[in-house]
């Protein structure tokens, strides 16, 4: 037995002797570079490849089959003066025996100097689609004759699940100093990665496998170059079909057109997870960075093989957001308050398809503005927002443009008003106002109107509290939508100063010259209140009733205003003419005609009225008032006239009634006796609207036909006194007529 096992010994002992000594021979004997044209011609029948090998093929048998390349260059066969690679070293070795057993053994993988210019004919042909076929795949197939009848496939052959996949060991995977470029001629659009350097552990399936990858990026649409490295621990599973990247960090900058010259750094990390048998991708303990943004989250995607389906969170850190985005070069728009958006905190429930995107569970901070809901992009392509949020307050002042009326008509309006307060006085003993004449609005266009056209939007909004023109809205509803060109409030509503409003309106931005329509409705709102939010001094105060019904077009202040039509209705209770002591004034006027002096001082510099109301017209700026009614305590007030908004000025006629000093103790000249009973007396308002009741004045045209009333009902007393029961009570009208005239 011993015998027989020394000289198997010695046969498997010679067998490997001749092994070794055949592969020593082949190595050293045959030379594959005799064989160059060989193995091109092999590359094309078989490969549809046309090979160039200008660096000599280097090669081992046993126990490794190695090879290693140099200078070699690839192209389609179709092509062939079009190579789409080049590699400057390929080297690569596998252990033989593993092989028989399915079992994939190498050393390292070692790639250097590759280039890898990929290309897009404008048929949207790419130069690569034709390698790995056999040339007579890419000819005209011979049909199979009657004589050759084709050979149907076996039905008993195993599927192919069943054979038994390759077993990968793999020491090392190097790539270095490598470049891969795309262009796409139809579109005309190049992306490319250059510097690539990417090295690995020991690859074997099931085992972690240590990946550090680098490159530079760039691409001309639009125009942008970034510098990423990613490092991570790759795990596969191909018979589970379960992918990982674990310890996930891909970090880089970013720079280009989009930026405006800015640079952008970020910083990713997680776990990453691809399980094609589930369908499902995730990516857990996700942290992100970009420049001062800091987030953390996780992501799912559900059915890749049908609809993908989004789910996960994100929270994002509390952060200055005007940094940010002007760190991304976007330039924001000029806001009132110029240390708005520094502090922007967001948290959420994601869900989202290809398609679309939904913040659910939404909690965002905006500056000193908290709010709850949710928002979606309901469509990416329309641009689609569906948005329903509830905050505790927002002062929208903060975020508007700044106030910017026109400067010139703003300067020559404000000497204008000046110059007319001043010639005012205060007892209203001075000429009659001016009208004034100068432009109150600005020119300057308010609407961006192209990208309204393309809004896609419903809006929910409710606050607490909201300002707007520096007016402080209580529990503020807004309901609006957007969509093919027309913005539609269908819905605001709040709480003001402890009255009430709501508005609705329409703005169209199909025309070149978009149309709006307001209707809007007051309810014991404070008239002061909404004078003095626009930075005017109020001069008058009381509760405002009004309902309007209005329509313009335009793209400006002025615009708006010299277009202006529609219908109003106004009442305001409880009112007081701020300095304008109209009481006083009338005194003075009684006085006259009674060829008495006012002995008394005036018991206030305000006049107080009970009621005012009455009903507008406007036609192209102009608001036509033709039956204003007023209550004063002792009077009765009637006008006509025209406020005209495109230079803020009134110009009024006003009848007042005198019913009688009502005060405890009345100044003897400004009695008012039985023959003043009834009599409208007359007073001319003209000039800027903020002069209020300073830009009345008695109106002596109207005083004189007053005297001549009163004279005729005195030389009534006179004939019934002296006539009695002399004469007929026809001839008395008849006198009593003539003197009249």
């Amino acid at each position: 037995m011993k015998s027989i096992g020394k000289i198997l010994g010695l046969v498997f002992l010679g067998l490997l002797l001749i092994v070794v000594g055949l592969g020593f021979a082949l190595t050293h004997l045959f030379d594959p570079n005799d064989y160059k044209d060989e193995i091109r011609q092999l590359a094309r029948d078989k490969a549809n490849l046309e090979l160039t090998l200008d660096g000599d093929i280097g090669w081992s048998l046993f126990p490794w089959l190695g090879l290693e390349l140099t200078d070699a260059t690839l192209a389609s066969a179709a092509t062939p003066d079009q190579p789409f690679a080049d590699v400057r070293l390929l080297g690569l070795s596998v252990r033989v025996l593993p092989l028989l057993r399915k079992e994939v053994q190498m050393s390292d993988i070692r790639v250097d100097g590759l280039n890898l210019t990929l290309q897009r004919d404008a048929k949207g042909r790419g130069n690569w689609e034709d390698i790995g076929k056999p040339a007579q795949a890419t000819s005209t197939a011979n049909p199979p004759t009657a004589a050759t009848p084709a050979t149907p496939a076996s039905t008993d052959a195993p599927p192919a699940t069943s054979a038994r996949p390759l077993k990968l060991d793999i020491d090392s995977l190097t790539v270095s100093n490598s470049r891969i470029d795309y262009r796409d001629q139809r579109s005309g659009r190049q992306f490319s990665a250059e510097g690539i350097e990417l090295s690995s552990g020991a690859i074997r399936e099931g085992a972690s496998i240590p990946l550090k990858l680098s490159a530079f990026l760039a691409s001309n649409q639009p125009l942008l170059r970034a510098k990423t490295e990613l490092q991570t621990q790759l795990r596969f599973d191909r018979a589970l079909k379960r992918y990982q990247l674990e310890d996930f960090k891909l970090a880089g900058e970013v720079s280009g057109e989009p930026l405006q010259g800015k640079t952008l750094t970020f910083a990713t990390q997680g776990q990453l997870l691809l399980d094609q048998a589930a369908q499902v991708a995730e990516w857990n303990s996700l942290k992100l960075s970009a420049n001062q943004l800091r987030a953390i989250g996780e992501l799912k995607l559900r059915d890749l093989d049908k609809t993908a389906q989004l789910q996960g969170g994100l929270s994002i850190a509390k952060f200055n957001l005007r940094e940010f985005l002007g760190g991304l070069g976007v330039e924001l728009p000029a806001m009132r308050d110029g240390n708005s958006l520094q502090q922007f905190e967001l948290s959420t429930r994601l869900a989202g398809t290809p398609n679309s995107l939904t913040l659910n569970e939404l909690s965002l901070q905006l500056d000193d503005s908290s709010f709850s809901g949710n928002l979606a992009v309901s469509d990416f392509a329309k641009q689609a927002v569906r948005l329903q949020l509830k905050g505790d307050k927002l002062d929208l002042d903060r975020y508007l443009p700044p106030k910017d009326k026109d400067a010139s008509a703003g300067a020559a309006r404000k000497n204008e008003v000046k110059e007319a307060v001043a010639a005012a006085g205060k007892n209203g003993s001075t000429p009659l106002p001016s009208a004034p004449t100068q432009q109150a609005w600005s020119t300057t266009p308010m609407l961006p109107l192209e990208p309204l056209r393309k809004l896609d939007v419903q809006a929910e909004l409710g606050l607490g509290l909201l300002t707007l023109n520096q007016l402080p809205i209580e529990d503020a509803q807004l309901k609006a939508s957007a969509q093919a060109g027309v913005l539609a409030l269908q819905a605001l509503r709040g709480d003001l100063h402890g009255g009430n409003f709501s508005a609705q309106a329409q703005l169209d931005v199909r025309p070149d010259v978009p149309l709006l329509t307001v209707q809007k409705q007051l309810n014991h709102i404070p008239v002061e209140k909404l004078i003095e939010s626009q930075g005017e001094k109020a001069p008058l105060k009381g509760l405002l009733d009004l309902n309007a019904d209005i329509r313009t077009q335009g793209n400006s202040q002025k615009a708006w205003i010299d277009a202006l039509n529609g219908k109003a209705s106004f009442s305001l209770s409880q009112g007081v003419l701020v300095e304008a002591n109209l009481e006083q004034q009338l005194c003075q006027g009684i006085a006259t005609l009674n060829r008495k002096s006012l002995s008394s001082e005036p018991r206030g510099k305000d006049t107080p009225f009970e009621e005012l109301d009455g009903n507008l017209t406007f036609h192209n700026g102009v608001a036509s008032n033709p039956d204003l009614k007023a209550r004063i305590p002792g009077l009765t007030v009637n006008g006509k006239g025209d406020v005209d908004l495109r230079v803020l000025g009134l110009d009024y006629r006003v009848g007042i009634v005198i019913e009688g000093d009502k005060g405890a103790m009345p100044d003897p000249a400004c009695q008012v006796n039985e023959r003043y009973a009834g009599i409208e007396w007359p007073l001319r308002c003209r000039g800027p609207l903020e002069l209020g009741a300073k830009a009345c004045r008695l109106d002596q045209d109207g005083l004189g036909k007053v005297a001549a009333k009163l004279a005729g009902a005195k030389l009534e007393e006179k004939i019934e006194e002296k006539l009695g029961d002399k004469v007929s009570p026809e001839l008395k009208d008849a006198l009593k007529g003539l003197f009249n005239r």
